[in-house]
């Protein structure tokens, strides 16, 4: 980072315009993709978070599991003609008392509230006006966490569906084409050989270019 980017970050000791490696201190609540002011910015309205959005962008991105589009025709939750109050996880928690919602936020808001430290460009925060921030939660599986911290240790322990998801979404750019049920033995052959290699990112792309369903696609046209 440059000392631009430092001063987001809330980081001292960052002076000048050139890019640099810096050593994040842990308790900056800095590190991997989901601290980016860009992914956290991406994933917010424009003057407040939003944990579906960040919830959403989790489920589909890094574990390719993506929730069912919303139903049609879904009150909105002012509907009593009462303006909504509190932080914006108490709002949500609204989503969750509506049996219409109830179904997809359960697990799409559980992995947004965790980020709720963080503002809508992604700087740290331990406050919402006057209310605390509460971002511990539960999972769908039943894991819980305290904080954002305690959330990326559970992120972590899902390694093997991360495995699974990023192999899904490279095995669809290489074959140019979604992937269908049988394709599903050739998947779970690359993630093998991907974990056996210690998951490094040269042995799941030399994984996939060794499978039969890339070396025997076939090819359109001429």
């Amino acid at each position: 980072m440059n000392e631009r980017l430092a001063k987001h970050y809330g980081i001292s000791g960052v002076t000048g315009e050139e890019f640099r490696i810096v050593k994040l201190d842990p308790a900056l609540h800095r590190g991997g993709l989901l601290t980016q002011g860009s992914v956290l910015t991406l994933t917010s309205t424009p003057t407040r978070t939003s944990p579906v959005k960040r919830g959403i962008w989790v489920l589909q991105t890094l574990f390719n599991d993506p929730p069912e589009p919303p139903p049609a025709n879904v009150p909105p939750l002012e509907g009593d003609g009462k303006a909504l109050t509190g932080t914006v996880r108490q709002i949500m928690q609204k989503h969750r008392d509506n049996a219409q919602c109830a179904g997809c936020h359960n697990k799409i808001d559980s992995y947004g509230v965790a980020m709720e430290n963080f503002d809508p460009v992604g700087v740290w925060r331990t406050r919402e006006g006057d209310f605390d921030i509460d971002s511990s939660g539960s999972l769908p599986n039943g894991r819980t966490y305290k904080d954002m911290g305690d959330f990326l240790g559970v992120l972590h322990s899902n390694q093997g569906e991360f495995r699974k998801a990023l192999v899904e979404k490279l095995l669809i750019y290489g074959l140019g084409r979604g992937l269908e049920y049988a394709d599903k033995c050739a998947v779970q052959e690359i993630c093998t050989r991907a974990a056996q290699n210690q998951d490094r990112f040269s042995s799941v792309i030399l994984a996939i270019v060794d499978s039969d369903l890339f070396q025997k696609r076939k090819a359109k046209g001429n």
